[in-house]
């Protein structure tokens, strides 16, 4: 079971011929509730591709087999090669690790080289402001300085964007102990996009744009920079028919710019690979999960496709022969993933609600953070602690 997409041609080429696949494809945006309906009525798949977000909602209800009842051995060498923000993310009190990680991506700032020029791209907020605004200025009608998921309308996109935005000025929505979203970090994160959107840096119109539209604009020329994530570098590929190897030529991928609040981070995420306990064929399933993580073939994969190995090994073989993962590297390596819970669903409808409530000026950042605070702390059932 998997996503629309490239899934299930890699998922077969590294099977080959010792596996026969059936797949159930659904959008991104679906498969959450396909895989719950299918576990519902008792007709779970063998294996499953999910995004990284929804592991804790189904281990916590034990919908997933851990790794080391199939292959404790595999289980076992697992921490060795994969890199730290993968590690300990998808193991569970009582069940161990129970997802494992597929080529990853991190968020960060794609630019349009030659709309830079010799400016190198944003470091500080106050630098991002700053081209931005000058980018803005020069802007033909039509076109934008900076763009990015903003809303509703484009769903866990939006979600990824913002919460790598709070990360890179050291804010966080909750710990396992206590919502931790309603302080000055947050406040100032929102109150930046506001700016941005007053300097019309930041079209408040990106409340509208659907989970891709940020990206088209950006192989159109129609938007300079976007607040993304590396995993677009294969989508920037087709919309400008560029080989994904002469992107890094065109677009530049950089860290999102550091908020004066800091400490800095960056944000990772991506897909995993799992095992359902209601496999029928668990053996076969987690020989495809050995197939599918093979250093060999992920360095296949990700070579192809722009994607970022979660193996330390297959990054620093593929660092040298591609330009764009050079520039990545070193991002993954010390990258955080977004914060887990089995609510996380709800949770994150309550952030793409805050951030377009701020950006359409329907609440002042201040007001916005404090009420989704409390919307989160009811859907978790943990305290609020203001940092």
């Amino acid at each position: 079971m998997a996503s629309h997409g490239g899934w299930e041609g890699q998922l077969r080429e590294a099977a080959g011929n010792d596996l026969r696949l059936e797949f159930t494809t659904a959008p991104l945006w679906e498969t959450r509730a396909m895989f719950r309906r299918a576990i519902a009525e008792g007709r779970g798949p063998d294996f499953a591709i999910v995004d990284s977000v929804w592991v804790a909602e189904f281990a916590e209800s034990h919908m997933l087999t851990p790794i080391a009842e199939l292959d404790p051995d595999w289980a076992a060498d697992h921490d060795a090669d994969f890199l730290p923000p993968f590690v300990d993310a998808y193991r569970f009190e009582g069940q161990g690790l129970v997802a494992v990680h597929a080529p990853a991506d991190v968020a960060g700032l794609w630019y349009d080289r030659a709309a830079l020029g010799d400016a190198a791209p944003p470091q500080t907020w106050r630098d991002l402001r700053a081209l931005a605004r000058a980018l803005a200025a020069d802007a033909p009608r039509g076109e934008h300085a900076l763009v990015m998921p903003g809303g509703a309308a484009a769903g866990e996109t939006t979600t990824y964007a913002l919460v790598a935005l709070l990360v890179a000025n050291g804010a966080t929505v909750f710990t396992p102990e206590a919502v931790t979203l309603d302080g000055p970090a947050t406040v100032a994160t929102l109150r930046f996009l506001r700016r941005l959107a007053d300097d019309g840096a930041l079209p408040t119109e990106v409340v509208t744009y659907g989970m891709d539209r940020a990206v088209q604009l950006l192989a159109a020329g129609r938007a300079r920079m976007i607040v993304g994530a590396s995993y677009q570098a294969e989508m920037l590929a087709a919309e400008t028919g560029t080989p994904l190897a002469e992107v890094a030529g065109r677009f530049g991928f950089a860290p999102l710019p550091a908020g004066p609040h800091g400490p800095p981070g960056i944000l990772c995420g991506g897909m995993v690979y799992c095992i359902p306990r209601q496999a029928r064929h668990p053996e076969l399933a987690m020989r495809l999960l050995r197939a599918a993580t093979a250093p060999k073939w992920l360095a296949q994969v990700c070579a192809e496709t722009g994607q970022l190995p979660p193996r330390r090994s297959v990054l620093d073989a593929l660092a040298p022969v591609s330009p764009f993962h050079a520039e990545t590297a070193a991002l993954l390596e010390h990258a955080v993933v977004r914060p887990s819970a089995p609510t996380y669903a709800l949770v994150s409808a309550q952030l793409q609600t805050m951030l377009e409530g701020v950006l359409t000026r329907r609440w002042s950042p201040a007001a916005a953070v404090t009420l989704t605070a409390d919307r989160i702390s009811a859907i978790t059932g943990r305290p609020i602690v203001h940092a």
